[in-house]
């Protein structure tokens, strides 16, 4: 089959792009950057170099493929920018942009497979934060015409999201607060400081940390790939559920720290410490928000997966842990 894939030689695509070629499968890889060409065709696959935010480009790449797979990542690099930082309405106008250019590509052309990657918490577009984006990516594609199958992928917090605690963990502490103004947030990983061996987030250490590796995301949906679309169908991809006090333990002893410890600040303190680090308001309680959500197995987050829990993938948290470790001495 013809398949064109988003998201360039990213955490999911590449990995995702490689199965499919060894299957036999026609790839395309979609990039903005001209210089990803030469690897992307060291694959085996072909290079089209463009933006996800320019509509004809998209159609004339998506002509004559079988199955498209959608993603969107948005533009960070003003996340943190203290004198000119990225606000909440251009990070939803960016994606709406998106999502819509899929959806015009995907009507011009005779495409009638997609694969939408979305995100734990689309159900819903209250109290979910940032994450509300993976519901109007939903909508939006599901206005295209009946004819056009379409499986939904949610999946939940990426292992490599993690990694950001392993530059955290090697700050000295400046009080609690103090180190956290002094921090770069990752991610959806959190704060910690290293000094005092606690992992500092808004959720409480009992709660349920679900996470998924991005190599079991990408053989989900090769699998999908290679069954009959039927209709619209979602799936939940998920690795390991663990507490976070669990999580907090796996990273400690990877590094050498058997001591580290999970502890919850308040929704404010933490929306404080990211606008502190240059996050504009809105999007500091969109993640604030989102985060939030996660507490409890009857949170938002939870509600909807729980009611259509998937088996879990074979990648665990600590066969992740040697990339983890290798961040970790790099800081």
């Amino acid at each position: 089959m013809n398949i064109v894939l988003t998201g360039s030689l990213g955490h999911i695509s590449k990995p995702l792009a490689t199965e499919l070629i060894a299957k036999g499968h026609s790839v395309t890889v979609i990039s903005s950057k001209a210089e990803r060409q030469k690897e992307i065709e060291a694959l085996g696959a072909k290079a089209a170099i463009g933006k996800m935010e320019d509509a004809e480009f998209l159609t004339n790449t998506f002509t004559g493929a079988d199955i498209v797979y959608c993603m969107a990542t948005g533009d960070r690099s003003r996340m943190f920018h203290k004198s000119n930082p990225l606000t909440l309405q251009e990070m939803e106008d960016n994606m709406n942009l998106i999502w819509n250019n899929y959806k015009q590509a995907i009507q011009k052309t005779n495409v009638r497979k997609v694969i939408l990657l979305s995100t734990i918490g689309a159900h819903t577009d209250k109290g979910v934060g940032v994450l509300k984006w993976g519901y109007y990516a939903e909508k939006t594609l599901n206005e295209l015409p009946a004819d056009v199958s379409i499986k939904v992928m949610r999946p939940v917090g990426f292992y490599y999201n993690l990694l950001g605690f392993a530059a955290m963990i090697k700050q000295l502490s400046k009080g609690v607060l103090g180190a956290l103004m002094s921090l770069r947030y990752y991610g959806l990983g959190g704060f910690l400081s290293g000094k005092r061996g606690v992992i500092l987030n808004n959720l409480d250490g009992s709660d349920v940390n679900v996470l998924v590796s991005t190599f079991d995301i990408a053989s989900v949906i090769a699998e999908e790939i290679e069954t009959p679309f039927v209709g619209r169908t979602i799936r939940y991809i998920a690795s390991e559920e663990l507490t976070c006090n669990e999580v907090a333990k796996i990273l400690g002893e990877a590094i050498g720290k058997p001591y580290l410890k999970w502890g919850r600040i308040s929704d404010k303190q933490l929306l404080n410490a990211m606008k502190g680090m240059g996050m504009s308001e809105g999007v500091a309680k969109g993640f604030v928000e989102f985060q939030a959500a996660g507490r409890g197995k009857n949170g938002l987050l939870g509600e909807d997966y729980y009611k259509h829990r998937p088996e879990l993938s074979k990648t665990k948290l600590k066969s992740y842990m040697p990339e983890f470790v290798e961040a970790y001495n790099k800081n």
